[in-house]
């Protein structure tokens, strides 16, 4: 039988569609076996694209590397530090990476489900070895130098502060509460690797935000940091959609195909509606909050996650920036059309013409782009009742300017009459 089988195996693979098989077997076996051997062979190419998509974006070995390199050098600390480079009860295990720059594990922390996150910077061409990789990490942890006053540092950071977040009556809080989160070993001092270290996280853009919005329900809470790689609590589902296709597969499978199983994989309607109503919130938070207003520059079903009991959670934070931020990047900014003016990947303002410079006031605001997310998430299923009346609100969220003169009252109107139509809805019911 086994003999057999490997000479099946030897036509399927060298001879397919040869002349002799032909005059062998009926025209219905050639059949199956020309679509055995095309099963095959696109079933070998999906696994040398996945292996080598692994191995590109997957780094998190050179991460633990120079971690604690670093950390056994003395030359940054952290509370994770121990657990991960002494101890082994911080460990990364599942590689969700998007990114080569960037590494997302999930993992595993005191027995506790966690998500660890790494900066990874791009190695010049070169030999690309450990060593290369090593001096660059390097030049990551040169601030504070040796000799800094704890008076200077926290001038640097609420200077820092400052220009990412603009001039905020909070910050003075905001910089006690970063000083708190460098102080690890809490004697009232941050040490030079202490400082070193939450000087670097802070250019991660989404550890930042994370501080800022540390008290806020909808953002995944910091568990812990070591250098620059840092834990945050585990998201059960890290998108809104259960499937997702990989980039080397969405050619071969039609958006209708990969829509229809996300409708069918999709939590009941009512659990919908309350993990909308968590995305909801979040963009009422990030809207002229305590830190000022930040605007989310790409609004992926991806960046959207929620926990086991339906309450949202941002997954990924790395494309929500501040309004300070923007700006800064668009004004003066030279441009010939609309697209020169954009600030991520939807963060768009207006060219101006005439003088070829950009306009700093974003055109599309935060809750227009949620609610284009929202119309082929929430409409189905919904209730037949309820349909007609939300997707009327949905249409009228999706074309809402983001220019100042419209912002405050018509954006807080029609965000607080979709929370209510939704909250109405499930309100009374085991999913309120």
């Amino acid at each position: 039988m086994t003999r057999s089988l490997r000479r099946l195996v030897h036509l399927v693979l060298f001879c397919p569609l040869s002349k002799g098989l032909q005059s062998r077997l009926p025209a219905i076996k050639v059949k199956y076996l020309f679509l055995a051997w095309l099963g095959i062979l696109v079933g070998s190419w999906v696994i040398y694209m996945h292996y080598s998509t692994y191995s590109e974006l997957c780094r998190g070995h050179v991460c633990h590397m120079v971690i604690c390199d670093h950390y056994r050098r003395g030359i940054i600390s952290g509370s994770s530090c121990k657990s991960l480079c002494e101890q082994n009860t911080l460990t990364l295990q599942s590689c969700m990476s998007t990114s080569p720059t960037h590494q997302v594990y999930g993992g595993v922390w005191k027995e506790k489900p966690v998500i660890i996150k790494c900066g990874i910077e791009e190695t010049l061409r070169g030999d690309g070895s450990p060593d290369s990789v090593l001096r660059q990490e390097m030049t990551l942890f040169d601030k504070p130098t040796r000799g800094t006053s704890m008076d200077e540092f926290r001038e640097m950071l609420h200077n820092f502060l400052k220009s990412n977040l603009g001039e905020q009556p909070s910050l003075g809080t905001l910089v006690g509460r970063i000083i708190t989160l460098a102080d690890v070993n809490q004697d009232g001092k941050v040490s030079l690797a202490e400082a070193k270290s939450v000087w670097a996280l802070l250019q991660v853009n989404e550890f930042l935000l994370m501080v800022a919005l540390q008290e806020k329900e909808h953002t995944p809470k910091l568990l812990g940091f070591c250098g620059d790689l840092y834990v945050t609590e585990r998201v059960g589902h890290s998108s809104l959609y259960r499937l997702e296709v990989p980039r080397y597969l969405q050619p071969l499978v039609p958006t209708a195909l990969s829509t229809s199983l996300n409708q069918w994989l999709a939590p009941a309607w009512p659990r919908r509606a309350r993990i909308t109503i968590g995305l909801l919130e979040f963009v009422e938070e990030v809207f002229h909050g305590s830190y000022g207003s930040f605007f989310m520059c790409d609004a992926s079903p991806r960046h959207v996650g929620y926990n086991g009991k339906y309450d949202c959670k941002m997954a990924d934070l790395r494309s929500v920036a501040s309004e300070m931020a923007v700006r800064g990047f668009l004004k003066g900014r030279r441009c010939e059309t609309n697209i020169d003016c954009t600030y991520g990947k939807d963060c768009t303002a207006t060219c101006d013409k005439l003088v070829k410079q950009c306009n700093t006031e974003v055109v599309q605001p935060n809750l227009a782009k949620v609610c284009q997310l929202l119309q082929e998430y929430l409409l189905f299923g919904a209730p037949p009742d309820l349909r007609q009346d939300l997707e009327k609100q949905l249409r009228t969220c999706v074309t809402l300017s983001g220019l100042a003169s419209q912002m405050e009252v018509h954006h807080s109107l029609v965000l607080n009459n979709l929370k209510t139509l939704l909250w109405k809805t499930i309100s009374n019911t085991k999913y309120s």
